[in-house]
Order: structure tokens, then sequence, then C-alpha cells
């Protein structure tokens, strides 16, 4: 049974995905909650808005959190995110430290919590995230699936 913190940001995150969307970046959409489950940092994909190639919603969530609570290190906190991280999320997550992560879509391309690579667990590493994988997997598929569909 998913906990109701994670259902709650990750219907936020949702939101931010189709957000995202409307503004021409894939539908992606991140939140960072704390130990007690209050909202601390949001983000949505924002390349194609900023022209930053860093700028994905797990990133602008991180710093947004990071900003909020006055810390690099989010130990303690979740990230919820509609799609699973690519490689360089994945390494964000571990190098702020957060604790869990959440997440919808599997992305069987780019993965990497466990579809391509699984970074986040790696226990070469020295700090590793406990994974739930998807919340909401049905929905964060959809939009995904409509973004590239209206594109082909």
């Amino acid at each position: 049974m998913t906990d109701p913190a994670d259902l709650a940001a990750m219907e936020r995150a949702l939101t931010l995905a189709v957000e995202a969307g409307e503004h021409g970046d894939v539908p992606v959409g991140a939140v960072v909650t704390d130990a007690a489950g209050a909202v601390i940092g949001e983000g949505r994909n924002l390349r194609e808005v900023t022209h930053d190639p860093t700028a994905h919603a797990e990133v602008v969530a991180l710093r947004g959190a990071a900003a909020s609570v006055g810390s690099w290190n989010l130990e303690g906190c979740t990230l919820v995110v509609t799609l699973e991280p690519c490689v360089m999320c994945a390494g964000a997550v571990l190098q702020s430290r957060v604790s869990r992560l959440v997440f919808g879509a599997w992305d069987d391309k780019a993965g990497a919590v466990g579809s391509v690579y699984d970074v986040v667990r790696d226990r070469r590493l020295p700090h590793r995230a406990e994974v739930v994988a998807g919340v909401r997997e049905d929905a964060a598929s959809a939009l995904l699936r409509a973004f590239f569909d209206a594109r082909r």
C-alpha cells in the first residue's frame, strides 16, 4: 500500500508535469518533502524554457528544497518524481543525501534506478536511497505517451 503522503506529493508532481508539457518540455514533475511530509521544494522540466540542459524536474526540485532548508544536505527528505530519474538526476539524489526516492513511470531507455542502471542503490557508493517505484505509474506514463505521440 502506498503511503498517503507519497500519493499526495505524486499528485502535485503530476500537475507540475502537465505544466512542463504545456510549455514544450517533456512532462516530468517532482516534489521534495521533509520528514513530516511537508513540501519543501518542487520543480518541473524547464530545459526548453531555460535552455539549461541540467534543468530536469528533479534538479529544480532539489535546488528549491536545499534553498528552503538552507543546506545541500536533504537527509530525511523524500523526492517524488513522475519518471524514473536519469543518471544525472540519480547522481543528484545521492549528492543531496535524499533518504527516499518515489517515482511513477519507468524509463527503459535512460532510467538509473533499476531500468538501465541502479545508481541510487549501488553498494559501491557511499550513500544509497530507499526506492518506491510505480506510484501512479499509469497516469505518469499516459502523460509521457501523449506528449511524444503528439510530436511523432
